[in-house]
């Protein structure tokens, strides 16, 4: 059973990939060992009409923010005053994205990253509310796949400031929407759609949803009106962080939404949402570049203000490593985002994969990147603003941003799907010509067939990963002291893709369960994109900065390559196995006795709440109306 569910959930997902690549991908080809700096470099530029639009809009902001928005009140209350959410719509923050045709300002994806990253750096709960609108709300999907009719009923709604939220987590599923129970039952010009969605960001609050249900075998997309008769927000939820968004719990009991409402075709609900993401994860890294600029300020300050053993504690190398780490790191996540964003404006490359590698990259670097600040804090670290301001200090939410930016490891595919999503598209090529050779249900003469193109493949790609452009001493020279960085990440994606191939001969069909084995080589090809995209951004800025991005490139490059290096040490010298091992014991309950002389706090209740049918049990619907 637990095979066959696993090979459905895997069928459904490839079903749901986007299969051809018909535009080049820098990330692509890194992965096969081909290092097109050709590809990022020069990094595509805005128009000044772009730029100075994107410009005054960041000015308004800017200022909105610093006049109209106190975080402290957002985080002790943990809701979003309705007059900041209409002073928002009302400088246009709803419709970012938006085409101007349809009421919204119509940034580049630069800006709106930008946008995002200076609203974080006020109130994450805030950039949740609006990345969630527009990045995987109704805005984005309707753009890409709607009708010009549904644009014209739906994206001025939007861009006015009426909330959106994206439904497609269930109780009973995450990552896994092979398992989808909400249904969607075709009747006459409308569809019944019945089930229940948990975690609907946006949701508590929101007049439009996009609502993912089962339509028979496969899996669709509505667009629904939030007050439809048979909705009701069962409860709001609270979290360890970004305590200002409305995320609850939405059940649909016999909700009638108009066939015209259907967004692309029946069935394409899982490529809609993953097309959607392909630029709508760049939101998550954009949060992530406020936090880290943001943490970059408090360690330069403290780091200079507190004074231990007659010296300002940064100037002790204990704290100076903390300083160089997280400036480096904000940085470099900026020139990702950066770069990514700016390839996205352009739409001549494919970047399913840069946009992947910049959510999973810029999300665990922010989260190192704040504890090593609430280290460096010390016990103020650890203090609320709120405590620390009331006994007559600054305020600084060191520890609110890091309970704050836990969930971006999470959110929109944790790390570990990450992982498997874009390992999935690192090997693509592979598989493409030898996919029947590893394939354990096809049979002897398809076997036959991909050992033959397998072998015409191999034999002109492999003496390619031989030498390159990396071994020899002048090649970047137009990058000055950061050519040995280009030089490293050539010379290493060839080894990276070595690395790949071994593994596909040694483990073949395998492959696809060494998760540990995939994800050391999704991570040395983030720590690559992120030297490059720091090298091409700090060449960029040295015309107004001057020595001073090669300093940060430089040093930022150093440490990405010392965990490169230790991620290929683990690729053939690790504990997965003995650790595979000792997890089926500790879940078999062998270890059991290890759990004496504790005390377990966990309030009473199932794991996953059961699914109940018909009318929702509660007589309130929590919807707070702005």
């Amino acid at each position: 059973m637990m095979t066959t569910d696993y090979a459905k959930a895997r069928e459904v997902a490839e079903q749901a990939r986007e299969t051809e690549w018909t535009r080049p991908s820098f990330g692509r080809q890194l992965f096969l060992g081909d290092f097109r700096l050709d590809l990022v470099h020069p990094a595509p530029r805005l128009t000044e009409e772009e730029i100075k639009k994107g410009d005054d809009f960041l000015r308004a902001l800017r200022a909105f923010l610093q006049e109209k928005v106190d975080p402290a009140l957002i985080e002790r209350t943990a809701v979003i005053p309705d007059e900041v959410i209409k002073g928002l719509a009302a400088i246009g923050a709803f419709g970012m994205t938006t085409e101007e045709e349809y009421g919204g300002l119509g940034l580049s994806h630069l800006y709106y990253c930008r946008a995002l990253a200076l609203v974080t750096s006020c109130s994450p709960a805030l950039s949740a509310l609006l990345s969630a609108h527009q990045s995987i709300g109704v805005p984005q999907p309707l753009r890409l796949f709607g009708t010009p009719e549904q644009k014209r009923r739906f994206l001025p709604r939007c861009a006015r400031g009426e909330i959106s939220a994206f439904l497609l987590t269930e109780p009973d599923v995450g990552s896994d929407p092979a398992r989808l129970s909400t249904t969607a039952v075709r009747d006459g010009d409308a569809y019944v759609i019945n089930g229940v969605k948990l975690w609907t960001t946006n949701g508590v609050v929101a007049d439009l949803l996009v609502v993912m249900a089962r339509t028979g075998a496969k899996i669709s997309a509505f667009v629904v009106e939030a007050d439809s008769p048979g909705i009701t927000v069962e409860h709001r939820n609270q979290f360890m962080g970004l305590r200002g968004i409305e995320n609850g719990v939405t059940r649909f009991h016999q909700v009638r939404v108009p066939v015209e409402n259907l967004i692309g075709r029946e069935g394409q609900g899982l490529k809609i949402a993953l097309t959607t993401l392909n630029t709508g994860r760049l939101s998550l890294p954009a949060t992530c570049v406020g936090a880290a600029k943001w943490a970059t300020k408090i360690a330069r300050e403290w780091g200079c203000e507190r004074v231990q053993w007659g010296r300002p504690v940064g100037r002790h190398e204990a704290i100076a490593r903390k300083v160089a780490f997280i400036a480096a790191t904000a940085y470099a996540l900026e020139s990702v985002v950066d770069l990514s964003s700016r390839m996205a404006d352009d739409e001549r490359n494919d970047i399913r994969i840069e946009a992947a590698l910049a959510k999973l990259y810029s999300t665990e670097m922010a989260w190192k990147l704040m504890d090593e600040l609430v280290q460096m804090r010390g016990g103020r670290g650890y203090e609320t603003a709120e405590s620390l301001h009331a006994r007559g200090e600054r305020g600084v939410p060191a520890e609110q941003m890091l309970r704050d930016l836990r969930i971006n490891r999470i959110f929109e595919g944790s790390t570990e799907i990450m992982h498997l999503l874009i390992a999935r598209e690192a090997v693509d090529a592979h598989l493409s010509v030898a996919g029947e050779l590893v394939d354990p249900k096809a049979g002897l003469r398809a076997k036959g067939r991909a050992a033959t193109r397998a072998g015409a493949f191999y034999a002109r790609w492999l003496p390619s990963l031989v030498t390159g452009p990396g071994q020899v001493p002048t090649s970047y020279a137009e990058f000055g002291p950061l050519a040995q960085h280009l030089r490293y990440v050539e010379r290493t994606s060839r080894k990276l893709a070595r690395s790949t191939f071994y593994g596909m001969s040694r483990w073949q069909a395998r492959l696809e369960h060494k998760q540990g084995f995939l994800s050391r080589i999704v991570d040395i090809g983030a720590e690559l994109f992120a030297i490059t995209a720091v090298c091409v951004r700090a060449q960029e800025d040295s015309a107004e900065f001057g020595r001073k991005p090669y300093e940060l490139a430089d040093t930022f490059c150093h440490q990405a390559r010392q965990r490169a290096e230790a991620l290929f040490d683990r690729l053939w010298d690790n504990t997965d196995a003995k650790d595979v091992r000792l997890a089926r014991r500790v879940l078999d309950g062998r270890y059991t006795f290890m759990e004496d002389g504790i005390v377990d706090p966990s309030l009473e209740g199932p794991w996953i709440a059961p699914q109940r049918t018909g009318l929702s049990m509660f007589d309130d619907v929590h919807r707070r109306i702005g």
